[in-house]
């Protein structure tokens, strides 16, 4: 009896297995840049891991580092994998494959899109803001990685 009682009291108080979970806004650090996840507006978060496995989640600042991130794992397709972003508008949950993205906004990687749960003029559906976020980050981000060397200080 007792430990079917702290079975279910650690259940309780442990994070849920399903949705968006709580940021600790400017404490927890995007997956994919390491960058603080700051900007109640801008923010996403993808649920998952591997077949069999319990998910976890991961949290980013942008939801362009979301999308790509998500896309280098193996379980990307996985049914049970979530990926959720706030509303530009008001810092709200939508899930991200349903949302649409308005494009033109100022976030914290640059990526431009702010998510809202209505469509709006000249809104992007999920896989047209996929298609936007790598757009831009050939554009703008192919330089980050192995490839790209800073220089040496005095050069």
């Amino acid at each position: 009896m007792i430990f079917a009682s702290l079975a279910l009291l650690a259940a309780c108080s442990g994070e849920p297995d399903t949705g968006p979970g709580k940021i600790r806004w400017d404490r927890e650090v995007c997956a994919r840049c390491a960058m603080a996840v700051s900007d109640h507006n801008y923010a996403a978060q993808v649920r998952g891991g591997p077949a069999g496995q319990k998910g976890k989640l991961y949290k980013f600042d942008d939801i362009g580092c979301a999308v790509i991130w998500l896309d280098e794992k193996p379980w990307k397709d996985n049914p049970k994998t979530e990926v959720w972003v706030t509303d530009y508008r008001n810092g709200d949950w939508i899930d991200a494959r349903k949302a649409w993205y308005v494009k033109g906004k100022i976030t914290p990687m640059g990526y431009g899109l702010g998510a809202t749960p209505e469509k709006e003029p000249g809104a992007l559906d999920f896989a047209q803001a996929k298609k936007h976020i790598y757009e831009v980050e050939e554009q703008t981000h192919a330089h980050r990685g192995d490839e790209h060397q800073h220089p040496a200080a005095g050069e």
